[in-house]
């Protein structure tokens, strides 16, 4: 049996790292936010890490009561894992870390940025401020991936799947819904890649609560 490092420090930030301070643990938190997914979609979500990493950090998490393993009912039978009430309150954790690395030195890499990490992104890019009396919800097609937006007193909530009764949709891909969210080129300039139906008033009041970059 493995046992789970320690820094010994009484210090609440000091035991909060005791559970999500290695190497993939918060990744795994962020890959979880917006919905439950299978050790195979965590594993195409997080390439870098190894099965066998993985799995460890998936036990570790487990075991400190940041995330839980469910089996799903007829007709999939299969396992998926998802935060716990306490796991989640981990997001507005990740958004302001998330806004605090935009300043980091950039690295080049080949990676592209998962869906999870776009939706994680749009949360730390907007200004609730210009959400401000907006009442809304969105559907963000991202082609193999959905998402529902709902916007209420300035705050944005999203969770992976269809909404119902949206009140408008955004149909794009990964690479320009990037281009839109974290490099901040124009809807206007996007012509072509991007298609929006439904109340365009809030959709427009939406992509103009983003930050620039």
């Amino acid at each position: 049996m493995t046992t789970v490092r320690t820094y010994g420090d009484p210090c609440a930030a000091a035991r909060a790292l005791d559970l999500i301070g290695e190497r993939w643990a918060l990744l795994i938190v962020r890959e979880l936010l917006f919905g439950p997914k299978r050790y195979s979609d965590l594993q195409s979500g997080l390439p870098g890490a190894s099965p066998t990493v993985l799995s460890q950090r998936l036990r570790d998490l487990e075991q400190g009561a940041v995330i839980q393993r469910r089996k799903l009912g007829p007709p999939t039978r299969a396992y998926v894992y998802e935060l716990t009430d306490w796991g989640r309150q981990l997001q507005p954790i990740l958004v302001r870390l998330g806004r605090w690395g935009r300043r980091a030195p950039a690295r080049e890499t080949t990676a592209t940025l998962g869906t999870d990490s776009l939706m994680l992104a749009l949360q730390s890019h907007l200004r609730p401020a210009g959400l401000d009396g907006l009442t809304a919800t969105f559907l963000l097609d991202l082609g193999e991936d959905l998402f529902t937006l709902d916007i209420a007193d300035g705050d944005l909530t999203i969770r992976r799947g269809e909404p119902a009764r949206p009140d408008a949709a955004l149909r794009t891909d990964p690479a320009t819904f990037k281009a839109l969210v974290i490099n901040g080129h124009p809807a206007g300039e996007l012509n072509g890649r991007l298609e929006t139906t439904g109340d365009h008033n809030a959709l427009h009041r939406l992509l103009n609560a983003l930050d620039a970059p």
